[in-house]
C-alpha cells in the first residue's frame, strides 16, 4: 500500500513538472518601481498596511517624498464598507455583503505608466443578533483579507509593466 502511494506521488510529481507547473513565487517588480512613493490621504486603513507590506517583500525601497521616489502610486479611493443583501421574516438583517473598493494609478516622471483603475472585492457574511462582537470580529477579520488580497492583485498588476 505504502509503496503504490509512493510511486503515485512520483508519477504525479513528474507529470507536473512537466507540463511546465510552477508554484506562484513573488512578483518582480520593474526597475521603475525600485524606490516608489505612495501617496494616499489615509495611511491607516488595512490596505495601505497590507500593500506596504508586499511591497517591501517585493523587494521596493519606499522613499519618503515623491521628489525622490522612481514613480508614485497613487491612491485615490481606499473604502470599505457593507450592504444588507437579505433580512428575515422578524425584519433583522440576515446577511451582508463586505465591500473593499481601491482605486488607484502610477506615474513617474510626470507620465502616466499605469492610468487610473478601480478593483472591488466581495465576500458575503451572515449575522446573527446573538452574536453580535463575533459576527463584528468577523467582519473586521475579513475586511483585512480583502485587503491583503487587494494589495496582491495591485502588485501583480504593477509587475507587469
Amino acid at each position: 500500500m505504502r509503496q503504490s502511494f509512493l510511486w503515485l506521488a512520483v508519477g504525479w510529481m513528474t507529470l507536473m513538472s512537466g507540463c511546465g507547473f510552477q508554484l506562484r513565487g513573488q512578483a518582480a517588480l520593474p526597475a521603475t518601481l525600485a524606490t516608489p512613493y505612495l501617496e494616499t490621504s489615509d495611511r491607516y486603513t488595512p490596505l495601505y498596511a497590507a500593500f506596504e507590506t508586499r511591497l517591501r517583500a517585493a523587494g521596493a525601497k519606499l522613499a519618503t517624498n515623491p521628489a525622490t521616489a522612481s514613480a508614485v502610486i497613487h491612491l485615490h479611493k481606499d473604502e470599505t464598507g457593507r450592504e444588507l443583501l437579505s433580512v428575515s421574516a422578524r425584519n433583522t438583517p440576515g446577511e451582508f455583503e463586505v465591500y473593499y473598493t481601491v482605486e488607484y494609478s502610477v506615474s513617474a516622471g510626470g507620465s502616466d505608466l499605469l492610468a487610473r483603475q478601480q478593483v472591488t472585492l466581495t465576500r458575503d457574511v451572515s449575522y446573527d443578533e446573538t452574536a453580535v462582537l463575533a459576527k463584528e470580529h468577523e467582519e473586521q477579520s475579513l475586511r483585512a483579507a480583502l485587503a491583503d488580497e487587494l494589495a496582491g492583485l495591485m502588485l501583480r498588476r504593477l509587475a507587469a509593466l
